[in-house]
């Protein structure tokens, strides 16, 4: 049965305000630098290499720490004047030698023409991960799962006076791609599976990085990543297709870059896959109408790793890497991650010569990317003054990342409440990430894929951890088993002959992007038999997951005792595992994503109607192992006196919320109230539910608190069959926990 539409209603009316909005003097400056350049100039601000292509060596086999290169540098920064360098997940350096690096680099540009300062971009996606000594905070993933915006917006603005601290203005962060497939690799780099959730956290991270009020050396540039549907490919491999409706492209996947864009995010890198068969890299619609006409968005768009050229070699819609230029750039990218050769370049000029791409285009990316700079501050300290650098300070962001991480880890079952232990628990602790410090933090950790632990040597593995708050001998460890394969049996069970519980610390090695492609979302059968030979053996089985994805293990799952899932919770993670397990922490974390029961079927918690369980007909559906928003604590909380005050509303109207949340136990600790909303008949097929609010509530022994929530109606408006944005008349019901109640818009 379908409703009269009520309301039509434009992005920029949902988000209230909309778009980057530039600085006019820094913008005044750009276009009067502008109008000296030549084209050469123009082209080389519009190139991003990678830092080898600057150092001694050939390729990838460079001196390590990297040497630059004076004659690299004076051709690339002098004579091409390159607008901008990027680093490569490969080596980790101290203060003093970022210093090195980025003065050189100015040094050089201060001997071109114009004096224009080069750009340098990284990627610190949980910390000033290149930087030695700097803290490394729980990745995204895990951040979803403490629902806490104010905390998160707290850590950017460490990393930001981190990253900023070794010269670099400019962070490939955050990432804002809704996680729906956990097949794909980059599955831990999203704040989880629900767009609201993800906009709430994105926003708190540009904003946390971009205020300049945070005490941060310098300004700093936020880039969202990776506009847009990079993260559901059909396959759930990395860089592979996506096929999206556009009503669920606009309705899921572009709101939280919609809401980041008007918190005033200044870069976006785009996504390196395609959409229903149209690279990203290429579309007029995506980059022109989409992000610039609808979103208002003025600031800079920056490609992935080579994705122009792969216009050519990949997606085969260009004959030509000079072909490929004149589409990527005529589409709307502004600064090409070329990185590796400076054909890109001549290629521009050549289009611009021979008419293939407009000199407004390219005036138009280029003042962007001047207006960048300036600001940054670029223009006005050039030579990166030495007291500009500064080491990270460790001893409250540990503290932070330490709170982050007792925050995110996520109680899932405790069968006879066996956690917390008790201090006279004997407990094995075994397992492939029992031991291992790159299990706490993944990809993205002082190096690309996140393998080198000669950067941590202080950081406690979780067995270590344990050890530290037992203290008194009652932890034992077995080393050996890996991912796939386990010590002997009568060796793993001698090992346990003096324990009544073993703790399996379980989950994946590390990995980023296209290495993590898997073909099966099962646990390894391997570490599923560890439970299996436990639980067989008479044992209490406590399972750690360390992982950047759920991995189903239904067959298992039912032997386990408790399960702890801490994704990866950063360099503090171990400490605050071992603190939670004996009870010195209550866990509070709640899960971002729906954790599937089943490798071959995942369904996201915002299903529809169709795909719930049917007595009649089995299987169908959503039924997954462990729910979106599930998670334990030690305390017990009791939710009553679920209120709306006006049940009658317009568009134009807020909805008022109030629900009685009680801690009915002796022990304090936190909730996450969550607030659902059901539309009942609509015109394109409702969900069943969507989140719509959440806040995070700490609650002292036998306290309650009344907790209050505003909605605007407009947040209830969907993606209608013409992908505008519509409020429709009819009843809606708000649920939080067992309680619900309802509302009519009128």
């Amino acid at each position: 049965m379908n409703k009269t539409i009520l309301l039509f209603i434009p992005f920029s009316f949902l988000l209230w305000q909309c778009g980057t909005k530039t600085n006019d003097s820094a913008k005044s400056k750009a276009q009067a630098l502008l109008s000296q350049m030549t084209l050469e100039e123009k082209a080389g601000q519009m190139t991003q290499l990678t830092i080898e292509m600057i150092s001694k060596g050939e390729g990838f086999n460079l001196e390590k720490p990297h040497a630059l290169d004076t004659t690299k540098l004076q051709n690339v920064i002098v004579n091409l004047g390159i607008g901008s360098i990027l680093n490569v997940g490969g080596h980790t350096y101290d203060v003093n030698h970022w210093k090195e690096i980025i003065t050189s680099i100015e040094k050089y540009s201060q001997q071109s023409r114009l004096k224009i300062p080069v750009l340098y971009g990284i990627d610190a996606i949980h910390g000033a991960n290149y930087t030695v000594g700097a803290t490394l905070y729980p990745q995204q993933i895990g951040l979803a799962a403490t629902f806490n915006p104010e905390m998160a917006y707290k850590m950017a603005q460490f990393v930001a006076n981190d990253v900023r601290g070794s010269g670099i203005p400019w962070n490939f962060s955050p990432v804002l791609d809704v996680g729906r497939n956990p097949m794909w690799p980059r599955f831990w780099e999203t704040f989880g599976e629900d767009p609201f959730l993800v906009s709430q956290m994105g926003v708190a991270i540009v904003n946390g990085y971009q205020n300049t009020n945070n005490g941060t050396v310098k300004p700093f540039a936020a880039c969202l990543k990776h506009y847009v549907a990079y993260s559901n490919p059909q396959s759930g491999h990395d860089r592979t297709p996506a096929y999206i409706p556009e009503r669920q492209l606009r309705e899921i996947y572009l709101l939280p870059f919609a809401k980041a864009i008007a918190a005033g995010a200044k870069t976006i890198m785009i996504n390196s896959g395609e959409w229903n068969g149209e690279p990203v890299h290429a579309s007029k619609f995506l980059l022109q109408t989409v992000l610039r006409n609808e979103l208002k968005f003025e600031g800079i768009t920056v490609t992935d790793w080579e994705d122009i050229k792969n216009l050519t070699e990949r997606h085969k819609v260009a004959e030509t890497y000079k072909e490929a230029v004149a589409l990527a750039i005529n589409a709307g990218i502004d600064l090409a991650m070329v990185p590796l050769d400076l054909d890109f370049t001549k290629y521009l000029i050549e289009n611009v010569n021979e008419g293939k791409i407009k000199k407004e285009r390219i005036d138009e990316a280029v003042l962007r990317i001047l207006t960048l700079k300036y600001e940054l501050g670029l223009f006005d300290e050039p030579n990166a003054k030495p007291e500009n650098f500064k080491e990270p300070e460790q001893i409250e962001s540990k503290k932070l990342s330490y709170e982050l991480a007792c925050q995110s880890i996520t109680l899932l079952k405790n069968e006879g409440n066996i956690l917390p232990f008790s201090m006279n628990e004997k407990i094995l602790v075994t397992g492939p990430n029992a031991d291992y410090i790159n299990a706490l933090n993944g990809g993205w950790s002082h190096t690309w894929q996140g393998r080198d632990t000669s950067y941590n040597p202080k950081v406690l593995t979780v067995v270590n951890a344990l050890k530290n708050v037992f203290a008194n001998g009652n932890v034992s460890y077995l080393k050996g088993n890996t991912y796939t394969q386990n010590l002997p049996e009568n060796v793993l069970l001698n090992a346990a002959q003096n324990v009544n519980t073993v703790v399996l610390c379980l989950g994946e090695d590390t990995y980023t992007e296209k290495p993590g492609d898997i073909n099966d979302l099962e646990l390894d059968e391997s570490q599923q038999n560890l439970i299996k030979m436990y639980k067989k053996a008479g044992k209490k089985v406590v399972v750690i997951l360390l992982e950047g994805r759920p991995r189903t293990f239904a067959k298992t799952e039912s032997l386990c005792d408790a399960i702890l899932d801490a994704y990866l919770p950063g360099n503090e993670g171990a400490l605050a595992i071992a603190d939670i397990m004996v009870g010195k922490v209550n866990p509070s974390g709640k899960l971002p994503f729906t954790f599937p029961r089943f490798a071959g079927v995942h369904t996201t918690y915002d299903c529809k109607y169709t795909e719930t369980l049917n007595n009649d007909f089995k299987p169908i559906g959503f039924d997954p192992l462990f729910h979106f928003g599930q998670g334990l604590s030690y305390s017990n909380f009791n939710y009553a006196n679920m209120k709306i005050e006006n049940r009658d509303v317009t568009v134009k109207d807020t909805v008022s919320i109030t629900v009685q949340l009680n801690n009915t136990s002796a022990i304090a600790g936190s909730e996450t109230v969550l607030v659902f909303a059901s539309d009942v008949y609509a015109s394109i097929t409702p969900s069943v539910k969507r989140l719509r609010a959440f806040k995070r509530v700490p609650l002292d022994k036998y306290e309650g608190k009344e907790v209050q929530f505003k909605i605007a109606v407009t947040d209830l408006a969907f993606v209608g069959l013409d992908n505008k944005f519509i409020v429709e008349p009819g009843k809606f019901y708000f649920s939080i926990a067992n309680l619900k109640d309802s509302i009519t818009v009128k």
